[in-house]
């Protein structure tokens, strides 16, 4: 079996992981297409350094741009890589413009695609990503499901002949990572300056459109960060330091502390080293939700509904609205007394995909 695995952005990367070591463990063939959506070193070379993902096959280099100008280039150079490679699985991850172009160019070609992480709704229409997982799942011709409530969502569109449940790859890496950062394999983390790693900090990320691109409702979300009454570590995405840079805007202000984005490992560690999680990020409520840190996710909906169980997610959409001392109280709340569940499935879900796959093909 010759599978293709289609990756482009930070998320991406993270899945990979898992999945590139299971396919090493078979007979199969994985080729790996790096559509270079995230250019940035800090966003993508470092994963690959990182997580032991080998080098991708093909680099497409397609860097930054608008939606549809970013999805026809991907789409474009896409094309003449499946035909010559002409694998029997095309696999593709999440919710990213790569994700869209690579399951169009394959079901346009007569390949099989099935798409990791398949069945996430948020609900919310305005979200490009919303739009990229719903074209993505009614394409593809496998729905790999992280979840019970994702495999829900695929039964309601009329999918679930499609889908299968896997468990999340994320758990697979997350916690393996973890583990080796408790038994002390793992750097210790490293926090911008005029930050104790003693002393009780907050991890802060922000990077939707949604969050960033209104000047007003950005200068709203930093002030709230800022007026904080504890450090804010703020790892600021390129979309970010762009968009504050445009609105002049200045992040390093009040409690927030800014550093770059960092390599998977150390996001980890920065999590587990932090007393909470303030974030717009899919990724990091789950990540939170895993290594036992509260969240505040700084939108109306989430994608992982499973994360609200026990408030150790709480969304946020406007702290402004909260009243006096209630953003602060939710912000820096403790971990919740509530046991972890274990939704998102028991840290196999890369073998199960890398069987499932044979196996369908069979």
């Amino acid at each position: 079996m010759k599978v293709v695995s289609v990756v482009g952005a930070r998320p991406q990367l993270v899945k990979l992981a898992p999945i590139a070591a299971a396919f090493a463990r078979t007979e199969h063939e994985h080729v790996i297409v790096h559509t270079g959506q995230h250019y940035d070193v800090n966003l993508s070379d470092v994963f690959f350094s990182g997580l032991g993902i080998p080098d991708p096959a093909v680099h497409l280099g397609v860097g930054s741009g608008g939606h549809g100008a970013q999805t026809g280039r991907i789409l474009e150079a896409m094309d003449p890589v499946l035909a010559a490679e002409n694998p029997d699985w095309v696999l593709v991850y999440g919710d990213t413009n790569s994700t869209l172009a690579g399951a169009v160019s394959a079901v346009k070609q007569h390949i099989r695609v099935a798409h990791l992480e398949a069945g996430l709704r948020s609900f919310n229409r305005r979200m490009p990503e919303e739009h990229n997982r719903v074209l993505t799942d009614h394409a593809a011709d496998l729905l790999l499901a992280p979840t019970e409530e994702a495999l829900r969502h695929l039964a309601t569109e009329g999918l679930a002949d499609r889908a299968v449940l896997t468990g999340d790859v994320m758990v697979d890496v997350c916690l393996s990572i973890r583990d080796a950062i408790l038994a002390g394999e793992r750097p210790a983390v490293e926090l911008p300056e005029g930050v104790d790693p003693a002393e009780p900090y907050l991890l802060a990320t922000l990077h939707r459109a949604e969050n960033t691109d209104d000047p007003a409702r950005l200068a709203t979300l930093v002030a709230a960060l800022a007026d904080l009454p504890i450090p804010v570590v703020l790892l600021a995405h390129p979309r970010l330091l762009a968009r504050a840079e445009a609105q002049g805007l200045k992040l390093a202000q009040g409690a927030l502390r800014v550093g770059p984005p960092v390599g998977y490992a150390a996001m980890v560690a920065t999590v587990l080293g932090s007393v909470g999680v303030v974030t717009d990020s899919g990724g990091l409520q789950k990540e939170a939700y895993l290594l036992g840190r509260p969240c505040t996710t700084l939108r109306s909906e989430t994608e992982w509904l499973e994360t609200l169980d026990g408030d150790w997610n709480r969304l946020v959409p406007d702290p402004a609205l909260l009243g006096p001392g209630e953003w602060v109280a939710t912000a820096t709340r403790p971990a919740p007394g509530t046991p972890l569940g274990t939704p998102f499935g028991d840290g196999r879900a890369a073998e199960r995909v890398v069987e499932i796959l044979g196996r369908r093909l069979g």
